[in-house]
């Protein structure tokens, strides 16, 4: 490890430290948990390493202390690697607002609303930008969309050097494919960044989808030469069964295209982390493969988490999941709600459309006489606001003044300005830590019995704009206590559930799968010496003016 030790300018001397970038054949292929892995390695082993996203998509994001909003997937990223984290390391964040359109977040501020077609560089109309975005405001020519684009890598890549010069390494993570052809012209996150920055990249695989050689193959053979000079190494994830079984395809593949495979990942179950993407959440079953430990008392609490459309920071959940005895799952009709002990509204990054699905599927109705009942209901950040008796939204829906369900004496009002913060506080006699990312500003009306956290509660029902709240222990236990006295459960929280402990465990379960599966010679030679000379190319290589 001395070679990496001390590279970056941690060691005062301004120099620049190591880099990799981890693709991947397809999305979900395990680019995150491979990011994070390596980052923990490293940093048991005494390195200062930092992880790095140019660009990301998704509806589950994080505060950092200065008040920026970054990928969830980086924050545990940076947990890993045990540093703070940072809006250097994710400097563009897509949060979709629709199938064609997300608001465009850079450098941890949100700047406007752009369509897919306006964002990737193609003729259209962009829709509702920000002041800082200035996209031309009719077609975007090819001209105008290289110049974005330009700017935005270079922005990206500005964020990458500070990082190398402040750790001795640093491990980026792709977005999707690399060989996604259709996009390569405007890529700043995939191979325009292995360019631009001289990183060699590794691609991950997962082989529990099937096909991962003609997965890696495709890969490789549908980028151009240039790109294909990064592409340093394979990684296949998930592999079930005996190894001995695989390593004659995987010699293979190193005779066809030239270059080896660093490692075999097992398939680890319940790895519990932070995911990107919250459109793509199960309906059915625990959170992330989570297991269900007996319960501390007499009885398990069940709850059933809204699979609302454009569901935002469901991970809030994961503390809930994570104590014995809990039963966590997703739902989307009416009936699912009927055994529950706890429905919990989550955050959705389209409340007003949420509201709609939630009357449309007839939830609405259940959640309103489950709160006449006396049976809990939480809502949190937008599930909070939809509880309130109005919502004013011409800012995010631009649907005006809609009726929310009622159920908490609030009225909504979205402002321009997002609310990044990270507050602490105190309710039910515990201390409470937690982050705010909303537009919605709620404003409480006479009625509400006690103040909860930054919401209030009525009854049985409680609402808070404040995400990861539940990961306080003591505050969780407490609000637990509530709910299964209100649900008449003989329902006991137990005393020695810490969930920071246990978020720990399970990113030293990821360093352990790089550790022990990984050729960790071979990742450190790529850290610290750059692309490899000689790649053959493999043909045939992108088609013509992608790339």
């Amino acid at each position: 490890m001395s070679g990496i030790r001390g590279k970056g300018g941690t060691d005062g001397s301004g120099s620049r430290g190591g880099g990799l970038l981890v693709a991947g054949t397809t999305s979900d292929a395990g680019k995150s948990v491979v990011t994070a892995g390596i980052c923990r390695w490293l940093a048991r082993k005494g390195v200062s390493v930092a992880p790095f996203k140019a660009q990301n998509m998704s509806l589950n994001s994080f505060v950092t202390r200065e008040g920026a909003e970054i990928g969830r997937a980086q924050a545990m990223q940076a947990a890993a690697a045990r540093v703070e984290p940072s809006a250097l390391m994710n400097p563009v964040l897509l949060k979709p607002g629709s199938d064609r359109s997300s608001q465009v977040v850079l450098l941890g501020k949100p700047v406007g609303e752009l369509s897919a077609r306006g964002y990737f560089g193609r003729p259209g109309t962009p829709a509702r930008p920000g002041p800082a975005v200035r996209p031309p405001s009719g077609a975007v020519s090819p001209g105008e969309a290289a110049k974005g684009r330009e700017a935005l890598l270079g922005t990206v890549t500005e964020c990458l050097e500070e990082l190398r010069r402040t750790h001795d390494a640093v491990i980026c993570e792709g977005a999707g494919s690399p060989a996604e052809i259709n996009l390569r012209r405007t890529d700043i996150v995939n191979m325009g960044l292995a360019r631009a920055a001289g990183l060699p990249v590794v691609v991950v695989g997962d082989i529990d989808r099937g096909g991962v050689f003609a997965s890696f193959f495709g890969t490789t053979a549908l980028l151009s030469a240039a790109d294909q000079r990064h592409v340093a190494a394979y990684l296949v994830n998930k592999f079930r069964g005996d190894v001995s079984l695989l390593e004659p395809g995987l010699e293979m593949l190193r005779d066809l295209t030239g270059r080896p495979t660093v490692g075999v990942l097992p398939f680890a179950h319940g790895l519990g982390i932070d995911e990107e993407d919250g459109l793509r959440v199960s309906l059915r079953g625990t959170v992330r493969e989570s297991v269900v430990a007996p319960p501390y008392g007499a009885d398990v609490l069940r709850i059933a988490v809204a699979a609302v459309p454009l569901m935002s920071n469901f991970t809030d959940v994961d503390a809930l999941a994570a104590e014995p005895g809990v039963v966590v799952r997703f739902v989307d009709r009416p009936e699912e709600l009927a055994d529950a002990d706890l429905v919990v509204l989550p955050g959705t990054r389209g409340t007003v459309r949420a509201l709609e699905w939630l009357r449309e599927r007839g939830l609405a109705g259940a959640i309103a006489r489950r709160a006449a009942e006396g049976r809990p209901v939480l809502g949190v950040c937008g599930g909070f606001q939809m509880l309130g008796e109005r919502i004013e939204d011409e800012v995010e829906s631009r649907a005006g003044t809609v009726a929310g369900l009622g159920l908490l004496p609030v009225r909504v009002r979205f402002a321009a300005e997002k609310t990044l913060a990270r507050p602490v506080g105190e309710a039910l006699g515990e201390r409470v830590e937690g982050y705010e990312i909303h537009h919605g500003v709620a404003e409480p009306l006479d009625g509400a019995e006690e103040p909860f956290l930054d919401g209030c509660r009525v009854g049985s029902v409680w609402g808070t704009h404040w995400h990861g709240s539940l990961e306080s222990d003591g505050f969780r236990r407490a609000f637990l206590r509530r709910v299964a006295d209100a649900a008449g459960r003989a329902f006991v929280p137990a005393p020695d559930t810490r969930f920071g402990e246990l978020r720990e465990e399970q990113l030293d379960r990821l360093g352990d799968l790089i550790e022990e599966h990984a050729d960790t010679d071979a990742l450190l030679r790529l850290i610290e010496g750059g692309v490899p000379e000689g790649l053959p190319f493999v043909p045939p290589g992108a088609p013509r003016g992608t790339s």
